[in-house]
């Protein structure tokens, strides 16, 4: 177990397996010394936990926990792609959207669930550059969905 999972552990974590994609995609793909991964739905064990907009059927806390679980998904898809998380030397861009109601425009709060995750994995190393956009809908009605890009070293 690498150093970062035992660190996700710590926080009370684990790994999941790399959720499968929904369309004519990969989860991750490596360029250089950087991985980027698809934009991650917050599927466990294949389902959505939840559905619907931020701001009616999903509330601000929820759709945060929810941004947690697509920033771990997207940790898996970046371990299959480098085969050891502690090859990450930086977190280098998150970009979350939220599928929103009109009325709702607390967005970065929401992507703040997975940027603290990755604060709380990867440390100084964890802050990074973010977008955080409303959007009307999101695959599968998700409410929340979350692609990163890091650099990694071999």
């Amino acid at each position: 177990m690498s150093a970062i999972e035992k660190r996700l552990a710590e926080l009370g974590f684990e790994l999941p397996e790399v959720a499968a994609p929904v369309a004519a995609y990969v989860p991750a793909v490596r360029d250089g010394d950087h991985v980027h991964t698809s934009g991650q739905l917050p599927m466990v064990a294949g389902k959505l936990p939840l559905t619907g907009k931020v701001g009616a059927e999903v509330s601000a806390e929820q759709a945060g926990e929810l941004a947690r679980t697509c920033a771990l998904n997207a940790l898996a898809a970046i371990k299959s792609v480098i085969g050891d998380l502690d090859r990450v030397t930086r977190v280098v861009k998150v970009v979350g959207f939220v599928a929103s109601d009109p009325s709702f425009t607390a967005q970065p709060g929401v992507v703040n669930g997975a940027s603290h995750l990755l604060g709380d994995v990867f440390g100084d190393a964890g802050v990074h550059a973010r977008s955080a956009v409303g959007v009307a809908v999101l695959p599968l009605d998700a409410p929340v969905e979350v692609e990163i890009t890091v650099a990694v070293r071999d």
